[in-house]
């Protein structure tokens, strides 16, 4: 089984080695990299590259470690049992099966993707340990043990909201997905604007990365942000030359897609006053 990137998701060198070692090795990959550089869209492309089914897990901020696993509804079977309803003598009845456990008793191999693991409490990437490593854990309220019948490609993402622990990062394997080079994002572009023109491509990208580099952003915008904004050029069909900006101008055409925050805006706003100011 080997990734080697899809038609619609452009993979650099350094991922696909990094996707290959984690499956030869059997451990979690983890990726992290800033907001919209394809970290998530990542796990779907790995399992349509290896003909794999996905089971897809996403973190909140309210999200526990034993919600992957199972939920027992004992307030149900309370309620139940008052009914006398006769399902309440077989306890399975009211665990609800998590993602860890659908993964492990999939009949074939699938990816499991546990999506900004980061999100959730600090204690969350330690109280799944033994389950990853082990790919076992114990229901206790019916007494069986629930193994990996076929140990799943799991991809953990995350956004470095917060400081992983230790023990948890010795058991994954881990990559960081860089932000792509002018080359490398012209070669994502091609995949969801095949016929962008050549000129217009060049202009927006070299003030995209104008724009990413300029001292005080808060939010630097992301791969899939600079995606929605050649959309919304190629649908308005301006030419490289309606993108110029002046001093009087220092905003981008059609700024949202790119700036999401009154700081960003303001910003561009000041350099415009400035430059005018210095005429």
């Amino acid at each position: 089984m080997k990734f080697a990137g899809t038609d619609s998701y452009v993979a650099t060198e350094d991922l696909t080695v990094a996707v290959n070692a984690a499956v030869t090795l059997e451990r979690p990959l983890l990726v992290k990299g800033e907001p919209g550089t394809g970290k998530t869209e990542l796990a779907k492309q790995v399992a349509d590259s290896l003909g794999l089914k996905m089971i897809e897990w996403n973190i909140k901020s309210t999200t526990k470690a034993q919600q992957g696993l199972y939920e027992y509804d004992a307030v149900s079977r309370l309620r139940d049992s008052q009914l006398g309803e006769a399902k309440v003598h077989d306890v399975s009845n009211y665990i609800k099966k998590g993602k860890l456990w659908q993964a492990f008793e999939a009949d074939e191999k699938v990816v499991l993707l546990i999506d900004e693991v980061d999100k959730a409490d600090i204690e969350f990437p330690n109280d799944l340990l033994q389950e990853l490593d082990k790919m076992e854990f114990h229901v206790y309220e019916t007494g069986e043990t629930i193994r990996a019948k076929h140990r799943p490609v799991v991809i953990i993402t995350s956004n470095n909201e917060k400081e992983l622990p230790d023990a948890f990062l010795r058991r994954c394997f881990f990559h960081y997905i860089r932000f792509p080079d002018m080359e490398t994002m012209k070669k994502i572009v091609a995949v969801h604007h095949p016929n962008i023109k050549g000129e217009l491509l060049t202009s927006a990208l070299t003030q995209f990365f104008e724009v990413r580099e300029t001292s005080g952003l808060k939010k630097k915008p992301s791969t899939s942000e600079v995606l929605d904004w050649l959309k919304l050029l190629l649908a308005e069909d301006l030419e490289p030359g309606d993108l110029k900006r002046d001093g009087a101008n220092a905003l981008p055409k059609l700024h949202g897609a790119l700036l999401k925050n009154e700081q960003d805006v303001h910003l561009f706003e000041r350099l415009a006053f400035l430059a005018r100011g210095q005429r």
